[in-house]
């Protein structure tokens, strides 16, 4: 059975989840990835822009980041059944340290080159797609059912809180340092995590060999998914975020050059305003929600990020883009908190990592999203690409509406 009997009828108190020392330490681990993350969205953005002048490559950059979650999502949630996830965790974090170190001397070295940024951006792109079924996963199994939606509100809002300071910090060294303070600040970050990852008292009980090959596992977790209405209806919204409503974040370093003008610290700033509507739109789920307001929180926040992306995109001016930013982050919270707690409740404990696993598959479509914007923007322009996209986001909403009502 789920554990969403187990979901309070009210918010819990966020310092009742700061409360348990692993659930600080994985916290810290997701700010370093968060943070870095948003740092070098803006910094690869700007920089490939610059040198290449192809709103279809920018796009291309953030493609490479979701294609893992689509090739491996599913297998990484069934392998991680297999590992100790402290260790899982402790390789995803070395790998990306050593991706950023890489970049940063590169750049150094006067080397970095376009096609660099790619295959970094794919190898970052394997450490996201095994962040549900390993970080996340043990998030839930640190804090219970009961504060799993407190838990990811913190969670998401740290990521948000990121999105206010990270496109504005990459902004920033970009202009002041060059393309390598971006990098080299992230791998001093990751350090950081390393020390976090090192400290986890939590260890899981690795499962036994049963003779069920990784095939087999995955298959049971699709069958679970298609047998449940509430988990299906859960991957139909989360595919129509990834494919109409997340991808037009990689526009906003194009709109706020060609558009509205900006030169690299503010585009860094206009990429945060996303990020600070976010954050304070978690505080407010972490204090209000309710289980009986999950699904329409995560739905609702489907259709205003793609309703305010639009019209941020025909806006003409820097203050008003903002603003809409700003509100689209807000809306948006609701979907990406609720998207992982709705998960985490309604799956059995020992189907979890693989249910999460095809959650990553979902995300991982994106590059659809971003190849279908990408051609858009290059044809149309970026401002009536990303409010086409934000259109279609709604119409597929409002079509899909006979499955999301399930939740």
């Amino acid at each position: 059975m789920s554990d969403a009997a187990a979901a309070p009828s009210r918010g819990v108190p966020l310092l009742t989840v700061f409360a348990e020392p692993d659930f600080r330490r994985l916290w810290i681990v997701g700010l370093v990835i968060f943070g870095v993350r948003w740092i070098e969205t803006i910094a690869v953005g700007v920089f490939v822009y610059q040198e290449r002048g192809s709103a279809l490559l920018v796009a291309t950059m953030m493609l490479l980041r979701l294609v893992p979650m689509a090739l491996l999502g599913a297998f990484l949630g069934a392998w991680a059944e297999r590992m100790e996830r402290r260790t899982a965790l402790l390789l995803i974090v070395l790998a990306s340290f050593a991706t950023s170190l890489t970049l940063g001397l590169l750049a150094l070295a006067g080397a970095l080159e376009v096609w660099h940024l790619a295959v970094a951006s794919f190898i970052n792109g394997v450490s996201w797609a095994a962040d549900n079924p390993v970080r996340r996963m043990m998030l839930g199994q640190v804090v219970g059912a009961e504060r799993m939606s407190t838990a990811m509100s913190v969670d998401v809002g740290t990521n948000n809180a990121s999105r206010m300071l990270g496109p504005t910090l990459g902004g920033l060294l970009l202009a002041t340092t060059g393309i390598q303070g971006p990098f080299l600040l992230s791998a001093l970050f990751y350090l950081v995590a390393i020390g976090a990852t090192l400290r986890l008292a939590y260890r899981n009980e690795v499962q036994a060999p049963s003779g069920e090959g990784v095939l087999n596992r995955v298959a049971a977790g699709v069958t679970l998914v298609l047998n449940d209405q509430r988990l299906t209806a859960i991957m139909v919204v989360t595919l129509i975020y990834n494919i109409f409503a997340w991808p037009t974040t990689s526009m906003v370093p194009v709109i706020g050059q060609d558009r509205l003008l900006l030169g690299a610290e503010g585009v860094g700033f206009l990429a945060s305003m996303d990020g600070v509507g976010a954050f304070f739109g978690a505080l407010l789920i972490a204090w209000l929600a309710r289980p009986d307001r999950y699904a329409r929180l995560y739905v609702g926040g489907v259709a205003s990020y793609s309703a305010l992306m639009a019209l941020f995109a025909l806006l003409p001016h820097a203050f008003p883009s903002g603003l809409a930013l700003m509100l689209a982050g807000l809306g948006g919270s609701g979907f990406s908190i609720m998207q992982t707690t709705l998960v985490f409740l309604a799956t059995p404990p020992e189907m979890r990592s693989r249910v999460l696993g095809l959650l990553s598959v979902c995300i991982g479509v994106g590059p659809i999203g971003f190849i279908h914007l990408g051609l858009l923007a290059d044809a149309i322009g970026a401002h009536y690409a990303v409010a086409l996209s934000g259109a279609e986001g709604l119409l597929a909403l409002w079509l899909a509406r006979r499955w999301w009502r399930a939740i």
